[in-house]
Formats: C-alpha cells, sequence, structure tokens
C-alpha cells in the first residue's frame, strides 16, 4: 500500500511515476485522486456539523443554567437538525473510508527513481550477461518437453488425465532430479547465504493474501476453497514468508532477516490461455525455493543487490549460461518498486526463459501488513522494507538442466553439482 500522507502531499509526482506503468495503474491513481478529494470535502463537512453540534450543546446547557429556557427550546431544534446532518455526513464518510481502502489496495507501487522508464517488455534492459557456459551443440537440440518424453521421465499425458491440462507428472529419474534441484538449492541458501529454512502452510487466509499484494487485485489468479471463509493456496512462498512477521514491531538488532522456503505453488494462469502451454514454463502447479528479506529502510537497496546475488549464485554452481535484466516501470510487478529478471538460455527453444524475478517492495508490503521496526537511538517506529526473489523455480530450472546437458543420444549428463544427490553421472 502507497503511503497515503505522501500520496496527498504531491498527488502529480505519484499520478506520473505509478502512470508511467501503464493505463490501468493510471486509472487507479486517478480513481484515488477523486475518491480522496471526495473523502476530504466530507470530512470537512462532518466537522463543522461536529464543530457546530459542540457549540449548540454547550450555548444551550448555558442557557438553562441561566433560566433561559424558551431560547434553549428554539436551540434545540437546530441541535436536531444538526444531528440528522451530522448522522447523514458520518454514514456517508464511513461508507468512503470503505471505499477508499478498496481503491488504496488496488494502487500498485510507485517506482523506485532508478527504474527504467517503459511502455513494455522492449524497454527492459539487459544489465549482465554471462554466456561462458553455453554450449555448442553439434546436433540439433530438443526442447525439455521432447526430451522428458523420450526418456519417460515428464508425462504430461498422464498429468492431463488426472488434472487436465497445464500440468505435469515427473516420474523415475525425473522425480528425483526435481527432487535433488530443491534440495541443492536449499542447500546452498541455508548453509552458504544465511537463510532460516521455513515450512509454512500452504493454505493462507484472505488477510495474509491481501498483506503480501494477492487480494484482492490477482483474486482470479488463485484457488480458494469453497467455504464460508476461504482459504487460498499460495501461488508462492513470498506469500506466508512475508507475512511471518505481521502486526508486529521489530528490534533493529533483528534485521536483516532472511527466510527461504521450497514450496508447491498453485495459479490458475487467468488471461494466459494458449501462452506457454507447452512443457513446465508455465503449469498451474510447480515448485519454487522463494527467497525473502526483511531489511531497514536503508539497507533495502544494497539487500536486492545481495538478494541478486544469492539466486544468480544457483546458476553458476549448476553452470547454466544466462543473463539479468532490469524490468521498466510497465513491466513490474503489483508490489514491487525495482525488479531484476533472472534469464536461463534454453538452447531447446532458442530463447532466453525467466528462471527468477527479484523485486524491492520497499514499504509496499509492510503497511499492509503493518511490520515496523524500532531503532535503537530511539525514535518513533518506522515500516520495514520487504524484499523478494526465486531462488530458483524448481520445474524450470529442471528444464534449463534437461536442454543445456543434453547429448546427441537424447541422454542427460548430470551437473556436477547434483551427481551427489542423484548418485548417477547421466540419465538415459
Amino acid at each position: 500500500m502507497i503511503d497515503i500522507r505522501a500520496f496527498r502531499g504531491n498527488k502529480e509526482k505519484f499520478k506520473r511515476e505509478i502512470g508511467s506503468r501503464g493505463p490501468r495503474s493510471l486509472s487507479a491513481v486517478e480513481a484515488l485522486i477523486k475518491i480522496d478529494a471526495e473523502y476530504k470535502k466530507v470530512l470537512s463537512e462532518t466537522e463543522k456539523l461536529r464543530e457546530r453540534r459542540n457549540d449548540i450543546s454547550r450555548v444551550i446547557k448555558e442557557y438553562k443554567m441561566k433560566g433561559r429556557i424558551n431560547e434553549a427550546e428554539k436551540l434545540m431544534e437546530e441541535a436536531n437538525r444538526v444531528k440528522n446532518s451530522l448522522k447523514s455526513a458520518e454514514e456517508k464518510l464511513a461508507v468512503l473510508e470503505k471505499e477508499m481502502e478498496k481503491v488504496c489496495f488496488s494502487v500498485p507501487n510507485i517506482p523506485h527513481d532508478s527504474a527504467p522508464k517503459g511502455k513494455g517488455e522492449q524497454d527492459n534492459k539487459i544489465i549482465y550477461e554471462d554466456m561462458s557456459n553455453k554450449k555448442n551443440f553439434d546436433f540439433k537440440p530438443l526442447d525439455h518437453h521432447a526430451l522428458g518424453e523420450k526418456l519417460e521421465i515428464i508425462d504430461f499425458a498422464r498429468a492431463a488425465l488426472l488434472s487436465g491440462s497445464r500440468f505435469a507428472l515427473l516420474r523415475g529419474m525425473g522425480a528425483a532430479l526435481e527432487r535433488a534441484i530443491a534440495q541443492f538449492m536449499l542447500n546452498v541458501h541455508v548453509r552458504e547465504n544465511g537463510y532460516t529454512e521455513v515450512l509454512p502452510p500452504y493454505l493462507n487466509n484472505a488477510q495474509t493474501m491481501t498483506g503480501s499484494g494477492q487480494l484482492p487485485k490477482f483474486e482470479e489468479d488463485l484457488y480458494k476453497t469453497a467455504c464460508e471463509n476461504p482459504l487460498y493456496l499460495i501461488p508462492t512462498a513470498e506469500v506466508p514468508l512475508v507475512n511471518l512477521h505481521s502486526q508486529s514491531v521489530l528490534a533493529e538488532k533483528e534485521l536483516p532477516l532472511k527466510y527461504v522456503a521450497h514450496t508447491p505453488c498453485f495459479r490458475r494462469e487467468a488471461g494466459s490461455y494458449g501462452k506457454d502451454t507447452r512443457g513446465l514454463i508455465r503449469n498451474h502447479q510447480f515448485n519454487k525455493v522463494e527467497l525473502v528479506w526483511i531489511t531497514m529502510p536503508e539497507d533495502s537497496m544494497n539487500a536486492l543487490e545481495k538478494l541478486r546475488e544469492d539466486a544468480e549464485k544457483i546458476l553458476k554452481l549448476l553452470k547454466l549460461p544466462y543473463r539479468v535484466v532490469e524490468l521498466c516501470t510497465a513491466d513490474l510487478g503489483f508490489a514491487s518498486g525495482k525488479t531484476y529478471d533472472l534469464e536461463v538460455w534454453m538452447p531447446g527453444e532458442e530463447r532466453f526463459r525467466e528462471i527468477s524475478s527479484i523485486s524491492n517492495c520497499f514499504d509496499f508490503q509492510a503497511r499492509r501488513i503493518n511490520t515496523k521496526v524500532k531503532r535503537s537511538s530511539g525514535g518513533k517506529s518506522e515500516y520495514v522494507h520487504t524484499l523478494n526473489g526465486s531462488g530458483l523455480a524448481v520445474g524450470r530450472t529442471l528444464a534449463a538442466v534437461l536442454e543445456n546437458y543434453q547429448n546427441s543420444d537424447n541422454s542427460i549428463t548430470v551437473p556436477e553439482v547434483l551427481k551427489e544427490y542423484l548418485g548417477v553421472e547421466k540419465i538415459y
């Protein structure tokens, strides 16, 4: 949630900066400007009526004390009119407060000044590329979908029979490879990068979903239980991890907090019909290792670079070719103020694919979940900053390993760092 006081102090800046995300974001800001103006107008009227009510009550009391009953009774008539007007104004104000909260929740984060301005994916900036591990195949490489089926380690047809389209079933060495990749990632992040591992619930309530930014905007993308107070299947472990300290005031010495979780993720992918339907790229259920930081406000930009470094480390250790892309304002996620995407090279497709999105949400989520920090020097507590990133998407990493480590006989050479987890040199 944006800082409403900062917004009121410089509406044109918020309109300009958030508007750079695109027409929908601009409309959300304009809606907030409009309802805020109406709210302030009704609030002013309400405060004047309250003041008038108090003045009349004081005068009536004085008249009665002085025995001026007739004058007091005349004022009582006005007091009743003011009372009725005040009741109506307060009811309208209450409605506007709820509407304003709803509109506030629909306004995305304001982009950081360093985020490049742009109108879409074409305006993203490639800021780093490591193609040192790109292989020159002497045969036409297959994509992971074809490889998985040839090796009988991925079964999309059986998954479709069980659950429908956009699901995958891994069997044999496919399931073992997925498990090995996840375990490898967790070990690196916990043992080498200093994260605390968390195994959170996969079903979260609406308050938790709202806190991280999934609700109300992305409800159509979420799976939820059919009951009076529904629970939602998490679309990413970012949701529970960010909310771990909701409604809390942390001590400065506790920060930064660094969490990692390996969980399944569930997404309806509403609105993406016909997009990336082949393979493991865009499924309704997939596994991901998620990284979350909670930091002091002044430390979050340095934390973003460290978080990116931690995610890149996995790609470097797996010796996968990749690049880093800085997202322009129009391509930023709803809660993010600045984002880097890591994109891995997929030789079977002859293109890069996103494998991690690393974002600084600044105080946007902290305001929604009311997580603050008390400085050791004293003073008023303030909102923390939150960051998140995939470290990495497990299924997409599996796909990248299959494509980059394939051989002419369709076998897969196991990456060096995964051999101890799998106990084999090759997958046939």
